[in-house]
């Protein structure tokens, strides 16, 4: 079982690795951590590629090493262009058997106004996707 584990640039998420690290465990996958820079074209970004290749490489290394604390072994891999088109197409090239990916951060509202990078893989997604929510992140569910 090979697992794609899709990070999002310039966010600290350690509980996504955490819950990675434990279906590592439980399955003996393989890791490969992902991480999109988003920048479509280059000279319509609002900053060089590199900026946002730092911030990408940033997030990606540190799921590496909150894994390695594990015990869990994952390449890296920085990845240009829009998250969602290059995930899947680094998941088609790694014949990922999951892709694991954070929920969104954004309230309801903008994610419907601006899109949902979880969303948007479960919707194209020819591969299972699973969708861990912060530990802590308020539910939107009525009791």
């Amino acid at each position: 079982m090979h697992i794609v584990l899709a990070v999002k640039p310039g966010a600290d998420q350690p509980w996504l690795a955490d819950a990675v690290a434990d279906l590592v465990r439980q399955t003996g996958a393989s890791v490969a951590v992902a991480v999109a820079d988003g920048v479509e074209l280059e000279r319509l970004a609002a900053a060089p590629r590199s900026v946002f290749a730092d911030r990408a490489e940033v997030a990606a290394a540190a799921a590496v090493q909150r894994l390695a604390a594990a015990g869990i072994k994952a390449s890296q891999a920085l990845l240009a262009g829009r998250p969602v088109q290059a995930i899947l197409e680094f998941s088609e090239q790694q014949q990922a058997n999951l892709i694991v990916v954070g929920s969104s951060t954004r309230p309801a509202v903008a994610q419907r106004l601006l899109g949902s990078v979880p969303l948007a893989l479960i919707e194209k997604s020819t591969r299972p996707v699973v969708v861990i929510a912060h530990p802590h992140q308020p539910s939107d569910a009525k009791d």
